[in-house]
C-alpha cells in the first residue's frame, strides 16, 4: 500500500509543480508588460509634447537636426547664428 501511495504522491507533484511554475512566469510577464506599456506611455506624452512646443513656438533654423534649440530667439546649440544649410554639425534624429 505504501508504494501506491507514493507513486500517487510523486504523479500528483510534478503537475502541481507545473502549475506554480506557470503561474510565477505569468505574473513576471505581466509584471514586464505593465513596465512597458508605461514606458510607451511616457515616451508617446513625450512625443506629444515635443509637437505641441513646435506648433506653439515657431523655430527657427532645422527642426530635424538634433542641435536645433527649440526656440525662436537661438537657432541652434553648436552654431546660434546659423545658417543650417550644410552645416557641419547637423546630426538628423
Amino acid at each position: 500500500m505504501l508504494p501506491v501511495i507514493l507513486i500517487f504522491a510523486i504523479s500528483l507533484t510534478l503537475p502541481l509543480l507545473s502549475i506554480w511554475i506557470l503561474h510565477q512566469e505569468e505574473a513576471r510577464s505581466r509584471t514586464r508588460l505593465r513596465a512597458v506599456m508605461e514606458a510607451t506611455a511616457r515616451r508617446h506624452l513625450l512625443s506629444l509634447e515635443a509637437q505641441r512646443l513646435e506648433v506653439s513656438n515657431p523655430l527657427i533654423g532645422d527642426a530635424s537636426c538634433q542641435y536645433n534649440a527649440r526656440s525662436a530667439l537661438i537657432r541652434c546649440a553648436v552654431n546660434p547664428s546659423g545658417p543650417c544649410q550644410e552645416c557641419p554639425y547637423y546630426e538628423p534624429f
